[in-house]
Order: C-alpha cells, then structure tokens, then sequence
C-alpha cells in the first residue's frame, strides 16, 4: 500500500486549513524513543504525562515532547531538560525558554493562564525568561503514530540541524500525517507540510524578520480550521505577509459552511465564505489504519472586503 504522505501529495490534496489548534504550545525535552502516544509511552514518567495531560485539557494549551535531531535508540535521560513555551495570538504572541531537572516543576504551571497568554507562572515555576536565539522549527518524527514521519520528517531534521539552523527539534505530534514532513515555526505558530530543507530555512528567514510564507502553510494554530483557512486566503489576496498584521475576529455558522472575518491591524475587514468539502477519493487517512474515509478540507468559497455599511450588518 502506498504511504499517506504519497497518496496526498499525488492527489495534490489542499494543505490551507489543516493545522492542529492551539493558543498556546508547552514543548519538553525528551529524549530516546516515542510511542504513538508519547507523554505516557516515552522514558517520561507516564503518572506525570496524564498529569500533564489533565492539566492542559480545556486550556488552549498543546503539550508536545521534542527531542536534538539524531539516533534516538536510548541516549539516557539528559540531567538538564530544555522547556518552551509560546503563545501564538497575533500581537500577543511570545517565546520563552528554561531549563528543568525535574519535569515535575511543570505541574506548578498555571495552564489556563498560559492558553489566554500570560506567561507568569512559567517564570515563577521554572526561572523562564524570553527566548532571544531566533524562531523554532519543530518537524514530526514520531514513526509510532505514523510512519510517515519518521521516513520523511527525521531526514528533513537532520538536514536542517546538519546545516545550521539553531532551532531545528524534533517533535512527537503536529497532525496531518499525510502531509510529511510537517513543520510548526514558533513563536507564531504557522505549520507547514510536504516541507523541503530550503523552504523551511525561507520560512524561518521571514519568521525571524516577522513574515509569514503562505506557500505550503496549511495555518496559524491560533484558530480554528475555517479561520486558518480564511486568514491565508485573505493573505494571498491582499499580499500582505506580516505576521500580525491579521487575525481572525468573527466565525459564524457550522460545518460545512461558515462566515469569517479577519481584521487587519490598520483597521480593514474582510468577510470569508469557507466550505467544508470531502477530499476524494476514498483512502486511509494515515498509515496506521487500513480504514478508508475522505479527510475533510476547507475550501474558500469568497473573500470579500466589508465596507463600514457591512460591519455594521
């Protein structure tokens, strides 16, 4: 059977919408082997990763390991663990980093504070400050969930560590297997997929001057599917690249049809139709599961620049 990644890629399925949802990302280090559920199937102490879990829950925030690009058989625990935490609101957005000995600190965290930006209790609990070395780039590698993203996200790593890029982590969970490798740029939270070494590298070129690169990006996590949809595609009409510069103010309806809005930090507004379509043909949506189905995709219907008449309505 081909893999996901492949079938997708012939099928040339829409990455634009696709992104898994989150305000805010908690990434711990951790290295050695990942199971398909790595918080409670890694050398992470499982008790602690459902803690973790449950903590989390409702909050906005995502919970992710990461782990240095490389063979990861079973190099030991590191005495001293990296830690970040980003919020990726536009105009809101940070990334801060600290180091732990014990990843039971993190249970000091108040999540619900951290999901709507407030990074206090990350500094209280952990001595975390800002993080000033340049933007994240997290590429899936995790085989267990699939095995797409090891064949083709743990290459894509090592390339990019190999060639310099400082911020280059594996990581065990983006969604959207079928579009490996898949990339996650913080601090603001855009992710890529079917990526290649020298787009990421312009990805996080303009990260680091505060640009978005729509091509490949399937959104920002921030929002919800319809909205990262609709946020592209009001980029790609208007060519506006700056990473602030929009944000998703107003979704209405319900699948399979809903009306966005996305604002523009100097004040315009834009209304977009999205529609929940089937993507076809039929086909397992991952290399895990031999159950077929037609993942869903967000197409963009219109997008529409609205007059004060038609905010008002």
């Amino acid at each position: 059977m081909s893999r996901c990644a492949t079938v997708s890629r012939n099928l040339e399925e829409p990455v634009s919408g696709t992104a898994a949802t989150a305000t805010t990302w908690l990434l711990l280090e951790q290295s050695g082997p990942w199971g398909a559920k790595a918080l409670t199937s890694s050398h992470l102490d499982p008790a602690l990763g459902r803690a973790l879990e449950a903590a989390a829950e409702g909050t906005g925030v995502r919970i992710a390991l990461i782990r240095r690009p490389g063979r990861h058989a079973d190099p030991g625990t590191p005495a001293v663990r990296q830690v970040y935490v980003a919020h990726t609101v536009p105009g809101e957005g940070w990334l801060h980093h600290a180091t732990t000995r014990d990843p039971r600190e993190l249970l000091g965290l108040d999540f619900a504070a951290l999901g709507a930006g407030d990074h206090r209790s990350f500094g209280a609990a952990l001595g975390g400050r800002p993080h000033e070395d340049g933007p994240l780039a997290l590429v899936c590698t995790n085989g267990k969930r699939d095995r797409c993203c090891a064949l083709l996200g743990r290459p894509l790593a090592a390339e990019l560590a190999s060639s310099g890029v400082r911020g280059a982590w594996e990581v065990t969970h983006l969604g959207g297997h079928r579009f490996s490798p898949t990339v996650l740029v913080l601090p603001y939270g855009y992710a890529y997929g079917r990526a290649e070494t020298h787009a990421v590298k312009e990805v996080l070129h303009a990260a680091q001057e505060g640009r978005v690169v729509v091509e490949g990006c399937r959104g920002r996590s921030a929002w919800e599917r319809p909205g990262q949809a609709a946020e592209l595609a009001v980029r790609s009409a208007t060519g506006e690249y700056a990473a602030d510069a929009l944000s998703v103010v107003r979704t209405q309806g319900a699948a399979p049809r809903w009306e966005v809005t996305v604002a523009h930090a100097d004040g315009r507004h834009w209304r977009v139709t999205v529609a929940q379509g089937a993507s076809l043909p039929h086909r397992p949506e991952s290399c895990g599961t031999s159950v077929f189905g037609s993942p869903a995709r967000m197409d963009v219907v219109a997008v529409r620049e609205l007059t004060a008449a038609g905010l008002a309505g």
